[in-house]
């Protein structure tokens, strides 16, 4: 998720940082290139430049200049500058107090709306919401079908009528007619037709749904990968429908943002929500503050406890701290909590979440952490109920049996092992300390290599000093030799 533009927006900004002492010019070069980090994320034009004018004026000022850290400063600037440009946002929908609400959900072919459709009858089941599906998109072929397997695995239900000798308007109106019926659901989601692009057609068809239905809530599905062709039919359907809100999808295969940082600007709708993967669970809300600090490679702390809390069990992280104050924490343990954090999507991903931990996940692209949890899942199954238990008891054989079980070398169960002790016995001592020594722990133990995505069992083995290529080893003593004879001349 905006890999290019994170990239570039660092460069020019710390470019700034490195250029000594700052002076009104070169800050207005520095902020060149942020613009054309801006252009080339495939932002508005308008909407970068005047971004760009906004972000001068305050960075020129004599309070940023006398400042301690203007270089920090301006980068400040900017974050809040992104935020204004994404924000605000009033998150979520308006539900009538009693009766259906309905929302309408309209985008292009090919946007992800019907997919998205599902995601958010699944979004609205979790926080207590009891929704049904319509499938009024009579144009796709097999679109009905897909709605149907969409509702049975979120566990909804749907209205769906077979498309010859039916039109979109009247199916909602017998999609709300049924949900009526039914007495328990509150929210009807329509899935209307798309097309390839804008058409008469399409248009009529959605304010002719628009005009009989009354919808609380008109949405448009936004493909952020078509950059500003998506903001561009966006504002095209806000003209015709006055949207509510915006739902941009798959934003996960966006490296550039421009969707995002320009949709709000032009069309004055606000974006609700962001779809962050194909799975029916991986919808999250949109918050420009948290968003701004992940285009700056700042990280996104709030979201990665909210995606934590959604699959950590109290009682079991209770009894998971307990264990570990006690020093019982042991490889099942560690095991288990693999899987849970692997729950919460990919490691990339919450990587990135991480402050300080983007820049190291985009220098090194093909580092994936999520395979390598994968290599130390594998090793850990591999071992007897026992030996998790108690490591201890991994002697020359048990790591080469482990290794054969798994796939790896003897070397990398070692270093695991050893690596887990390190961070169980860290553990333990966080268990007593207050706050401030725990954020100093924990820095210490993200050096270590089971914290540490370069780390671990990415790592290359090394030659022994020993070992090597007994010529090079043999030409390096000559060269000694004969330096230390140089040397022994000299000093005569």
């Amino acid at each position: 998720m905006f890999e290019g533009l994170t990239s570039n927006l660092k460069t020019a900004l710390s470019g700034l940082a490195r250029g000594g002492k700052l002076t009104e010019g070169n800050i207005r070069d520095g902020l060149r290139e942020v613009r054309q980090a801006l252009l080339e994320a495939d932002v508005n034009y308008e909407i970068a430049t005047s971004f760009i004018e906004r972000v001068t004026e305050q960075s020129v000022g004599e309070k940023v200049l006398k400042s301690i850290r203007p270089d920090e400063q301006i980068v400040g600037i900017v974050h809040q500058e992104l935020i204004n440009l994404m924000g605000p946002v009033e998150p979520g929908f308006a539900y009538r107090p009693s009766g259906i609400t309905v929302i309408m959900m309209c985008g292009l072919q090919g946007s992800g709306k019907t997919t998205t459709c599902g995601k958010l009858a699944r979004l609205l089941k979790e926080q207590g919401r009891k929704p049904m599906l319509v499938a009024a998109d009579l144009q796709r072929p097999a679109a009905i079908e897909q709605l149907k397997v969409i509702a049975g695995q979120v566990d909804v239900p749907v209205h769906a009528e077979a498309p010859d000798g039916n039109n979109a308007v009247k199916v909602c109106q017998n999609g709300l007619n049924q949900a009526k019926k039914l007495g328990n659901v509150d929210t009807v989601i329509l899935d209307t037709a798309g097309r390839l692009h804008v058409d008469a057609d399409l248009m009529k068809e959605l304010e002719q749904i628009e005009h009989k239905l009354q919808p609380d809530q008109v949405i448009f599905a936004c493909d952020a990968m078509t950059g500003q062709d998506a903001v561009n039919s966006a504002k095209a359907f806000n003209d015709a429908l006055e949207l509510d809100g915006v739902i941009l999808t798959k934003l996960d295969g966006d490296t550039r943002g421009g969707a995002a940082l320009s949709v709000k600007e032009v069309t004055g709708v606000p974006i609700k929500f962001i779809g962050v993967g194909e799975a029916l669970d991986r919808l999250e809300q949109f918050h420009p503050d948290r968003m701004a600090g992940r285009i700056l490679g700042m990280g996104d702390v709030v979201s990665l406890v909210e995606k934590a809390q959604e699959q950590f069990n109290e009682e079991e992280a209770a009894d998971l701290q307990n264990r570990m104050a006690s020093g019982k924490f042991s490889l099942n343990d560690f095991q288990k909590q693999m899987a849970t954090i692997r729950k919460m999507g990919p490691m990339r991903e919450i990587m990135k979440m991480i402050p300080g931990m983007g820049g190291l996940m985009d220098t090194n692209p093909d580092v994936d952490p999520g395979s390598e949890m994968k290599r130390i899942d594998a090793i850990i199954s591999s071992m007897t109920p026992a030996e998790r238990e108690d490591p201890g008891l991994i002697d020359h054989s048990r790591r080469r049996r482990i290794a054969l079980g798994s796939g790896s070398d003897p070397s990398d169960i070692s270093r695991l092992v050893k690596d887990f002790n390190n961070m169980a016995g860290m553990m333990q001592k966080m268990a007593g300390m207050g706050m401030r020594d725990k954020m100093k722990a924990m820095r210490e133990l993200s050096s270590g290599a089971m914290m540490d995505p370069m780390g671990g069992m990415n790592k290359k083995k090394e030659r022994s000093k020993r070992g090597g290529d007994p010529l090079k080893l043999r030409e390096k003593k000559k060269k000694d030799r004969k330096n230390k004879k140089k040397q022994r001349k000299k000093n005569r």
